[in-house]
């Protein structure tokens, strides 16, 4: 292909090999920026299914609490050392404050 455009014999091998120099330059120096901003397939695929995990775990774990006789939930508080019903401690902890945003 250099021969074809006009390089000669050792400038098309200079040529071709200043090109592929470039190429694996240019390959290595996005790698090191998907390296350090953490922008790598792997990062955000783990980031991805860490997030849906947690969702699925967090929605089947309340799930399981609603279920449970009100006797038990009480026991298992108790035991945890959480007073009362979460749901109702989540809406005392909301604040009072009128500029906060709403829940």
């Amino acid at each position: 292909m250099f021969q074809a455009s006009g390089f000669q014999g050792f400038s098309a091998g200079i040529a071709a090999s200043v090109l592929l120099l470039l190429v694996v330059v240019g390959w290595t120096g996005t790698y090191l920026v998907r390296v350090v901003s953490g922008r790598m397939t792997f990062s955000e695929q783990r980031r991805r299914y860490r997030a849906g995990y947690d969702a699925a775990t967090d929605a089947a774990l309340e799930a399981r609490f609603a279920a449970l006789p009100a006797q038990d939930r009480e026991r298992l508080l108790a035991e945890l050392g959480i007073e009362g019903d979460p749901s109702a401690q989540a809406t005392s902890e909301v604040s009072t404050d009128p500029g906060a945003p709403t829940p």
